[in-house]
C-alpha cells in the first residue's frame, strides 16, 4: 500500500510540477519535493517495494502522459526525460558496472541521430533505430584499444578527445549538412504515424503521446536488461574489473572483454535513445552534440547515483525540467548542474538513490 501511496503521489506531483505557470507556486512544490525527500530518506524501505516498484513506475507515467495528453510542451518534456533515461542506462553500465569512463556520451547520442537521419529515407523506420543503436556501437569500437589499454582519467581523456574531434567532424561534412546539419522526415512505424494527431472518437491527444509511449517502452526494455545484467554472472564480472582489475585478472577474469562488453552495450542504448530524439525533433545539427551535453548527460549519472537504475529517472527530471520551469535559472542551466554536482560529491557521493550492496545469495 505504501508503494502505491507513493507512486501516485509522485504521479500527482508531477502533474502539478508541469502545469504551474507562477514562479512562486513551482517553487513552494520544489520546497515540497526537497522536503519529501528528506523525510523518505529517514524512512525505512516497504516491504515488496522493489518488486511492485517498476510497475508502479510505468503506470504513474501513463496516467501522467493522459493527464498532458493534449499539453504538447509537458510531454516533450516527458518524453526528453525519458530518453535521457534510456540514455544514461547505457552510460551506466559503463561508469557503475565496469568503471569505464564515458565523457563522450553526447557523441554516441548524435552518432544515433545522424544515422536516423542518413537511413530514414532508405528503409523502415524501425530497422533504423535500431541501426542508430548499431553505428553507436560500431563507432564506439574505435575507441575500444585506447579505452582497454587506459584506465582512470587517461580512459576519460581518450573519451573527451573523441567527443571533442566528433563535433568538428559533423561541422566540416558536407555530406553530413555540415553546421546547418540535417531534417529528419516523421517517424513511422507500421501504420503509425508519429506526427499525425491522436483522435479516437471523444479521445483527442497530442501527438507526442506516442513519442512518450516509444521511449517509456524503450526504458522499460532498457531497464529491465541493465536489472538483468546485474543480476547475472556477467554484472559479476562487471563489478570485479570495476573495484579492482589487477584482482580480477589474477582470479582469471578477462578485463579487457568485459570492458568492451560494457562499452560496445552501453553504446547500442545510448545510440537507440539518440535515433528516437533525432525523430521527435525533426533536425540535428553538431550544436545538439556537444561536450557540453555530455557532460550534462555524466551529472544526471552522478547525481542519480550510480550504478543504481533507479536513480536516473529522479536525476534526468531534475536536470531537463527544473532550467525549463524556473526560468530565472535558465540562462545558468551551466552553473546549477555544476553546483549540483559538487554538492552531491562532498554531502552523498553515492548518488540520490545510492546503489544498494550486491547480496550474492540470490
Amino acid at each position: 500500500m505504501r508503494a502505491a501511496a507513493v507512486a501516485i503521489a509522485a504521479t500527482a506531483f508531477a502533474w502539478l510540477l508541469l502545469r504551474a505557470e507562477s514562479q512562486a507556486a513551482i517553487g513552494a512544490l520544489l520546497l515540497l519535493a526537497v522536503a519529501a525527500g528528506l523525510l523518505a530518506a529517514r524512512m525505512r524501505p516497504a516491504a515488496g517495494r522493489a518488486t511492485l516498484a517498476a510497475p508502479l513506475a510505468i503506470a504513474g507515467l501513463i496516467a501522467l502522459a493522459l493527464l498532458l495528453r493534449e499539453d504538447d510542451f509537458s510531454l516533450l518534456l516527458v518524453t526528453r526525460v525519458l530518453l535521457v533515461t534510456a540514455a544514461c542506462l547505457g552510460l551506466n553500465v559503463q561508469f557503475g558496472y565496469a568503471g569505464v569512463m564515458n565523457f563522450a556520451g553526447a557523441s554516441f547520442f548524435g552518432v544515433g541521430g545522424y544515422t536516423a537521419a542518413v537511413l530514414a529515407e532508405r528503409m523502415p523506420h524501425l530497422l533504423v533505430l535500431l541501426c542508430g543503436g548499431l553505428a553507436a556501437a560500431a563507432v564506439g569500437t574505435v575507441l575500444l584499444i585506447p579505452v582497454v589499454r587506459t584506465r582512470g582519467h587517461y580512459a576519460a581523456l581518450v573519451t573527451i578527445a573523441f567527443a571533442l574531434l566528433f563535433r568538428t567532424f559533423l561541422e566540416v561534412n558536407d555530406t553530413l549538412g555540415g553546421p546547418q546539419g540535417l531534417k529528419l522526415p516523421e517517424l513511422r512505424i507500421g501504420p503509425l504515424h508519429f506526427n499525425d494527431a491522436i483522435e479516437l472518437g471523444p479521445f483527442e491527444g497530442s501527438f507526442y503521446l506516442r513519442y512518450a509511449a516509444l521511449a517509456l517502452l524503450l526504458v522499460a526494455i532498457f531497464f529491465t536488461l541493465v536489472r538483468r545484467l546485474e543480476r547475472s554472472f556477467v554484472g559479476v564480472a562487471l563489478d570485479a574489473v570495476r573495484l579492482d582489475e589487477l584482482a580480477a585478472s589474477t582470479f582469471g577474469v578477462d578485463v579487457a572483454r568485459w570492458k568492451i562488453v560494457a562499452f560496445t552495450l552501453g553504446n547500442f542504448a545510448i545510440g537507440v535513445a539518440g535515433a528516437v530524439s533525432a525523430f521527435m525533433i525533426g533536425f540535428i545539427a553538431p550544436n545538439n552534440y556537444t561536450f557540453a551535453e555530455s557532460l550534462i548527460l555524466v551529472s544526471v549519472l552522478l547525481l542519480g547515483g550510480i550504478g543504481n537504475p533507479w536513480g536516473l529517472a529522479l536525476a534526468s527530471a531534475i536536470v531537463i525540467v527544473l532550467p525549463e520551469k524556473l526560468q530565472v535559472i535558465q540562462e545558468y542551466r551551466f552553473l546549477l548542474f555544476a553546483a549540483m554536482v559538487i554538492l552531491i560529491l562532498i554531502f552523498r557521493p553515492a548518488g540520490l538513490v545510492p546503489r544498494p550492496v550486491r547480496r550474492l545469495d540470490r
